[in-house]
């Protein structure tokens, strides 16, 4: 690597525009430039965990920056969402490609190589190859004492979680201390919040991805587009805690459940089965037995049939949308101690003469129209799109739990 003080190679770094203004002008944007490119070359001094590739790297014509941003998107993916699809594995291969190519020219700055192939081993790890990310691991510190993509490898290839969280958090109080840190800082709030997540430890899960989204960085936003989904579901299933690991099937964090579990889910989490039960402890099956027989939930689910079919549904099925929006409507009007909900919008658009339905993937003469659209209305289901209603898409149980809880929450304000 030629031999450069850090502030000629950060002029050599200045973009041609500020060549072209003259007089006091040229000074000013010439003098913020070169503070700025100076803060950002002197977070090599962070334990060397943090080192500048955009300047760097650039420099040698080595586009490390290029796949950065996609194996972040790709790692916020595939923890949400672990069962990796075939369009996520075909992203994952074409990263695997570009890094190759960069691999092939051999980048003759340490920096850059180190980090490389730190986030070479962080694409291993969503390749489900940790050994090669170990060795990825190994020639980063090889090439160079450390950097913050090699010490998050580091820590996810800790395959104990609470040794994992040990980890992070000696590394946040050696960082803490220094008043440079703040993006070192920021990357491992955003891991401590996922190792928690693990854990089930929700509510210190949200706060950590809270501190991270708090941090000023050139990239916070890409955090917050990653991580907001799952800092939400945190925050919403907070009051869960640690009880969670010992409800059946750790239902609540399953991106599907089944009617047995959306019963289990309503009436260990709320009162609002009290009716049925009154107090009592009854099975899952009874109650599944006794909803259906009060109609709470719909023989079929799909919204475009017009009849009932004559074969029951099971308990383990599948929730969709359309029958957490007729459970929940049943439930709405249950608490409000109004049956006429459950007929409200359809009168209303029959005595108009209207027969077009607001939402265009649900049909006026649907069972589910009523149920649909006052689920809709009470802001108890959101439209995803803003537009239609995705009735076929199955229900998560954290988004189920927000939803019932919103019923609870008014029926806990009715007795008050």
């Amino acid at each position: 690597m030629e031999n450069r003080t850090p502030s000629q190679r950060v002029k050599a770094a200045l973009p041609p525009f500020s060549r072209q203004l003259s007089g006091e002008k040229a000074l000013a944007v010439r003098g913020l430039l070169i503070a700025g490119l100076m803060i950002l070359a002197s977070c090599r001094s962070l334990q060397q965990d943090l080192p500048v590739s955009g300047v760097e790297a650039a420099s040698e014509n080595v586009d490390i920056t290029a796949f950065e941003e996609q194996i972040l998107n790709l790692e916020g993916e595939i923890f949400d969402a672990p069962s990796a699809s075939r369009e996520l594995s075909d992203r994952i291969n074409s990263v695997r490609r570009k890094i190759t190519e960069i691999e092939r020219k051999k980048p003759p700055d340490p920096s850059a190589a180190a980090l490389l192939a730190a986030w070479s081993g962080r694409l291993y790890l969503l390749e489900k190859k940790p050994s090669d990310a170990a060795q990825q691991l190994n020639a980063s510190r090889s090439l160079e004492a450390g950097n913050q993509s090699a010490l998050i490898l580091s820590i996810r290839l800790e395959a104990d979680a609470e040794k994992r969280l040990e980890l992070i958090d000696k590394a946040l109080q050696q960082e803490e201390s220094s008043p440079d840190s703040s993006v070192l800082v920021q990357i491992l709030q955003i891991e401590k919040g996922r190792s928690l997540y693990e854990r089930r430890r929700f509510q210190e899960a949200a706060a950590s991805f809270d501190i991270a989204f708090s941090i000023q960085s050139g990239a916070a936003q890409l955090y917050r587009n990653i991580y907001r989904d799952i800092r939400d579901r945190a925050w919403e299933m907070r009051n869960l805690g640690a009880d969670t690991e010992k409800k059946p099937g750790g239902i609540a964090q399953k991106d599907g459940i089944s009617w047995k579990e959306l019963i289990e889910l309503t009436n260990t989490e709320t009162n609002l089965l009290r009716f049925l039960t009154a107090g009592g402890d009854l099975p899952s099956e009874e109650l599944f037995s006794r909803l259906l027989d009060r109609s709470f939930i719909p023989y079929t689910q799909n919204v475009a049939l017009n009849e009932w079919p004559q074969t029951q549904p099971q308990a383990d099925e599948a929730v969709l949308r359309s029958g957490a929006a007729w459970f929940l409507w049943r439930l709405w009007a249950e608490t409000r101690s109004d049956k006429g909900l459950l007929s409200r919008y359809s009168a209303r658009y029959a005595n108009r003469g209207n027969t077009r339905s607001p939402i265009p993937d649900l049909p006026f003469l649907s069972p589910f129209f009523d149920s649909i659209l006052g689920c809709v209305e009470a802001e108890l289901i959101p439209l995803p799109d803003g537009r239609n209603f995705l009735p076929h898409d199955t229900v998560g149980a954290s988004n189920f739990l927000t939803m019932v809880r919103k019923i609870a929450a008014y029926n806990e304000e009715k007795h008050e």
